[in-house]
């Protein structure tokens, strides 16, 4: 039998269903304090939602020992790989993506969901073929919004949106702002803030669009990033970016940027740094005094916990600037009591399946917020 994915408390597999013969991904998961808080938030969404480009929860069952979340098969890899295994790569390409994870979103937002932690190893494809669809995974962060505005601090350092380092109330806004980072990247190969002055940059929207990588980029793909990646409040909605001519395709340019798009993602996003150096998703928890940061990292047993990006071309880091780091605090996080969601025990319809490489993506995460 072979294992998709293991983490401190589930694992992952490919199964087949007996009666029908149809493939799914099953993730089980030990029923421990933390596991428990975390998966709630999870199902509660997934539950919630059905969409052609998120990937969907099939069922779900409970044993005195284990929870079983019987998941949407998503066989295609990870968007850089595939995106590296084309050969051929153009703006056309990125936009695609682009508008199908802008679709989703605008799903999400419909139904009053935030996803919170948008980023390139959370977008999937559904297939091997080379027109697959995106499919949107980990939910571990998102959250269903009550009034529109949320204040729990939470994400991905290198995608996270301003106004949430800043400590602010934030809104649905920020997938917009993380929507914008992911698009750069499929743009040059590398993040717009990275390493020299992380948070800081972030948080003044202090970023390039580097000359020779961005040379032959069309100045409406440019313009599209820019209308993401600005303060909430001038920030583009998922409606607004979803009539933008380069999303929906109109201004984009058919030429090639395989080679260097290419060229730049394996030197910043190489599969040996992402699993070793990739930065973790932090839990930034306000403190009621001061509204000092507090960073909690998951708990990801095979990425090594820092608080910067991967390194990227020497070239192109700035010399003899000091890294900037967010305060840390000690402060307790308020436990409750989980919600029982099922009473069944799991039905024995489906059989572990052989495969040889990852079919669907899992992070543990220990975040229920």
């Amino acid at each position: 039998n072979t294992t998709l994915s293991e983490g401190a408390f589930s694992e992952v597999f490919k199964v087949k269903e007996r009666k029908t013969g149809k493939l799914f991904a099953i993730k089980y998961v030990r029923k421990k304090q933390k596991s428990i808080q975390n998966l709630e938030n999870e199902i509660a969404v997934l539950r919630k939602v059905k969409h052609e480009n998120i990937v969907g929860l099939e069922d779900f069952y409970e044993s005195r020992s284990h929870f079983y979340l019987v998941m949407q098969l998503v066989a295609g890899g990870e968007l850089f790989d595939h995106i590296l295994d084309r050969g051929m790569y153009s703006e056309t390409d990125a936009s695609r993506v682009v508008q199908q994870v802008l679709q989703a979103i605008q799903y999400l937002h419909q139904n009053g969901i935030v996803h919170r932690d948008l980023k390139p190893e959370n977008l999937l494809y559904y297939s091997q073929d080379e027109n697959s669809k995106i499919m949107i995974s980990d939910f571990g962060l998102s959250k269903m919004e009550d009034n529109g505005v949320m204040s729990t601090a939470c994400g991905t350092s290198g995608y996270v949106a301003p106004e949430v380092l800043a400590q602010k109330p934030y809104s649905k806004a920020v997938d917009c702002w993380s929507i914008g980072v992911i698009t750069y990247i499929l743009l040059c190969g590398y993040p717009p803030f990275y390493e020299t002055r992380l948070f800081s940059k972030i948080m003044k929207v202090q970023y390039e669009f580097d000359s020779p990588f961005w040379d032959d980029i069309s100045e409406s793909a440019k313009d599209s990033i820019r209308n993401m990646m600005q303060n909430p409040n001038m920030r583009f909605t998922t409606e607004q970016a979803l009539r933008h001519p380069w999303i929906i395709g109109k201004m984009t340019q058919s030429h090639d940027i395989y080679h260097s798009v290419s060229e730049q993602t394996q030197k910043n996003f190489a599969k040996t740094k992402w699993k070793v150096s990739h930065p973790p998703i932090l839990k930034l928890q306000l403190a009621h005094s001061d509204l000092v940061v507090k960073a909690q990292t998951l708990n990801m047993p095979t990425i090594q916990v820092i608080d910067i990006p991967p390194p990227l071309d020497p070239k192109r880091l700035e010399p003899n600037r000091n890294h900037m780091t967010l305060p840390i605090t000690s402060r307790d996080i308020k436990s409750h009591q989980p919600r029982k969601i099922s009473q069944s025990e799991p039905a024995h319809a489906y059989t572990l399946a052989e495969t040889g490489k990852h079919a669907y993506h899992f992070e543990p995460a220990n975040l229920n917020t």
